[in-house]
């Protein structure tokens, strides 16, 4: 656990600031998609000038840096509550150095505790592994986003959406278009097929930490995502909600196991400032890998 506050730190700083290659590109290219002189063109070339100058200054992509997600897979052994004193730590130094904006509100009192600390915050998933070194990753998910994120219990008379595939697609295709672009378009979808209300929306959130380009080893899993990203961007919502090509940069679909009574869709909506960095850490606590 040597040197992990200051290497928490930097993973804070990064994810905070720059997008990963496969994120930028994937914006790129959605932005050659729109019209030109289009309110939509605009829009996404604002963007990329956004992601340009908060790399070249360190500085947040967003005012709103979002909750903050870990996901830690570690080895037997791992000390859990070293790495929860040490990602605390840094999250205050983080806030300190402007890296995350003063972001945690108590739910009763309505104070701002002023350093992103408190019940819930930072939120850290830990997960057992084999092996000797450690994979940690961050997503920062702002309100906004997290806002236009919905849960579907299905049979939903209200779109027709029965207990299948379809209805599935039923369900993910309302939600964006009740987003309207409000979540920051064009977004990235994380989706769970069944679990229970809490699972479902936890591994919805696990599905964004995959790259842009991975394709799920579940053939029928990833005919759908293709389907939903090309589908959504019919509908014109486009970046913002202004109109055009881009409503939908990518759409990552899990499932896990369900009661039989029960048939959810968790769907959470992620904005274009799609804010995830991790590393691999070995036994002496040395950053080997960074994974973005």
């Amino acid at each position: 656990m040597r040197n992990l506050r200051a290497n928490l730190l930097e993973l804070v700083r990064r994810t905070s600031a720059e997008l990963p290659d496969d994120v930028v590109q994937t914006i790129a290219r959605y932005a050659k998609q729109e019209q030109e002189g289009s309110n939509a063109q605009y829009a996404m070339n604002i963007i990329v000038k956004n992601i340009d100058m908060a790399k070249l200054k360190s500085a947040p992509l967003c005012q709103d840096t979002g909750s903050i997600l870990f996901f830690v897979r570690s080895p037997k052994g791992f000390d859990q509550l070293a790495f929860e004193k040490a990602a605390a730590e840094a999250v205050a130094e983080a806030t300190a150095k402007g890296y995350l904006r003063q972001n945690s509100v108590d739910s009763v009192t309505g104070k701002n505790t002023g350093n992103n600390l408190g019940p819930g915050s930072p939120s850290i998933h830990f997960h057992q592994q084999r092996g000797t070194r450690a994979d940690v990753r961050l997503i920062l998910k702002g309100g906004g986003c997290e806002n236009v994120g919905a849960q579907y219990s299905l049979p939903d008379t209200r779109i027709n959406a029965n207990r299948e595939l379809e209805g599935v697609r039923k369900a993910i295709l309302d939600a964006v278009l009740q987003a309207q672009g409000k979540g920051c378009g064009p977004g990235i979808l994380g989706v769970c097929i069944g679990g229970d209300r809490a699972t479902g929306y936890l591994h919805s959130k696990e599905q964004l930490l995959r790259t842009m380009d991975d394709v799920n080893p579940n053939p029928t899993l990833a005919a759908l995502e293709k389907d939903i990203v090309v589908s959504a961007n019919k509908l014109g919502i486009g970046p913002m909600g202004f109109g055009g090509a881009a409503t939908l940069l990518g759409c990552k679909i899990g499932a896990l196991n369900r009661l039989p009574a029960s048939y959810f869709v968790s769907i959470s909506y992620m904005c274009w400032a799609y804010r995830r960095q991790g590393f691999v850490l070995n036994d002496s606590g040395k950053i080997v890998e960074w994974l973005y």
